[in-house]
């Protein structure tokens, strides 16, 4: 017990001394040891508790060699401790402040990759994810030549994704709730803004269902027009997809607007 009880007076005086040493440091004018401890501790993996110091010494000289490390540590202490809007801030300025600086590139890196942890879920507003996509390219567009240009589309591609999902989710939703035109509408908007996504075949089964069922519904006046654009849609369908499973409840609307077709004819040559 008695052992115990030494032990942790000793750790508690060592802890005590610590702390007293890092206080002591931080009051002080000597910004030389300031800048030593800060170092020490960020690479001792403290590298929350440097930022104090190192603010200091950025402050004291923003323009030095000093000032400068200090300034991009302080970015990436807030990174590793994951508080991604002072990381980005202080990053991002950094990247401009010390344009010509060797650390400028992975400055501007770990920038945009606070606003990637700032991207939610698909069913979200996606502001977020849109700006991330854009630092990442003013990335790529500022650093041609990084070994990191790879990751960074890597990355683009992932965001990219999450933006195709939130617009195909309100395709579906448009068509789930029998709402034609919006359906239609909106499935061709998404494909002229994703026309390679993985969701092409879907959502082009979409446009000609409610294709068709806008035709049904429509007034005379744009019947016919709609009519047609129903047909050349399932027709391409068919083309791009002759193995869909979907082609049996499309054929099924085809035949039945070509009767519409045929009806409404019928009707206006009376």
């Amino acid at each position: 017990m008695k052992k115990y009880i030494i032990f942790l007076v000793v750790i508690i005086s060592v802890f005590a001394t610590g702390c007293s040493g890092y206080n002591r440091v931080m009051k002080s004018d000597d910004y030389g040891a300031k800048f030593e401890m800060a170092n020490d501790l960020f690479d001792a993996g403290k590298e929350v508790k440097s930022i104090g110091l190192y603010e200091q010494v950025y402050q004291r000289m923003p323009k030095t060699g000093e000032g400068e490390l200090s300034y991009f540590r302080i970015g990436k202490a807030y990174y590793i401790g994951e508080d991604y809007y002072m990381a980005g801030y202080y990053l991002g300025m950094f990247s401009k402040r010390f344009a010509s600086s060797p650390k400028a590139e992975e400055a501007m890196f770990l920038s945009a990759l606070c606003g990637v942890q700032e991207s939610v879920e698909p069913s979200l507003d996606q502001n977020a994810t849109e700006l991330a996509i854009s630092d990442l390219q003013q990335f790529i567009d500022r650093f041609p030549n990084s070994n990191l240009i790879d990751s960074s589309n890597h990355i683009i591609d992932r965001l990219r994704f999450k933006l195709e999902v939130k617009d195909f989710d309100a395709v579906k939703l448009y068509d789930k709730t029998m709402q034609y035109r919006a359906a239609v509408s909106s499935a061709i908007t998404f494909e002229e803004e994703h026309p390679m996504s993985d969701f092409h075949e879907e959502n082009r089964f979409i446009l000609v269902k409610n294709s068709y069922f806008l035709s049904k519904n429509s007034v005379n006046s744009k019947k016919m027009q709609r009519i047609e654009d129903t047909i050349e849609r399932y027709r391409i369908f068919v083309f791009e997809f002759p193995d869909s499973k979907h082609i049996n409840e499309l054929t099924r609307y085809y035949n039945l607007v070509l009767k519409e077709k045929e009806s409404f004819i019928e009707e206006s040559n009376l």
